[in-house]
């Protein structure tokens, strides 16, 4: 960045419907950086904590589809476009808190990215039966998943080449980043 000119910061998270682990570690972050916008694929008003509601919060198109609040993970393979489609031109620094697409935005040219990563996505690696086992999604859902599930596979493992560093909030999680990503933590 240019001498004099202070760092830009903006701040990503897969959702904002609800007040769990994931958003406290980004209230925690917007507490640390107080002006900078957070970029969400979608977001439920009145779902997080007030300090967060009082923030610059720029959605994706995501937001815009029918029903996205009640059935948001129905558009699962939306997500990555989606993710991909935020204009972060302009910011020296873009924090990620990922534990579906977040991390794989595209940061600007010569901007760094910190990924704080709660998990890779469960749902495509290691927990893929809890999601879409027998029993947890229909047929029709099952077999459409599959193809599915390795494209975005194959897609989170690309777009880890776009974080230059992973923070792992766990051990565990740790050893997931570099057994799926083949990075460290």
């Amino acid at each position: 960045r240019p001498a004099g000119r202070a760092l830009r910061v903006a701040l990503v998270h897969d959702w904002l419907t609800g007040m769990r682990g994931g958003e406290k570690v980004l209230l925690s972050l917007a507490r640390i950086f107080p002006d900078a916008p957070i970029f969400t694929l979608l977001h439920v008003r009145g779902s997080v904590a007030p300090e967060l509601e009082a923030r610059e919060i720029r959605t994706s198109f995501v937001q815009r589809l029918p029903r996205v609040e009640a059935h948001y993970r129905h558009y699962l393979p939306l997500f990555p476009s989606a993710a991909e489609a935020f204009d972060l031109g302009g910011f020296d620094l873009v924090l990620s808190s990922s534990h579906c697409v977040a991390k794989g935005v595209r940061p600007a040219p010569g901007a760094r990215h910190l990924c704080y990563c709660h998990t890779p996505m469960r749902y495509v690696w290691d927990r893929y039966d809890d999601y879409f086992g027998p029993g947890r999604a229909s047929p029709l859902v099952r077999l459409a998943i599959r193809p599915l599930a390795a494209r975005l596979r194959a897609w989170d493992v690309r777009t880890a080449a776009r974080v230059h560093r992973f923070a792992a909030n766990s051990a565990w999680v740790a050893g997931r980043i570099r057994r799926y990503y083949g990075r460290d933590s």
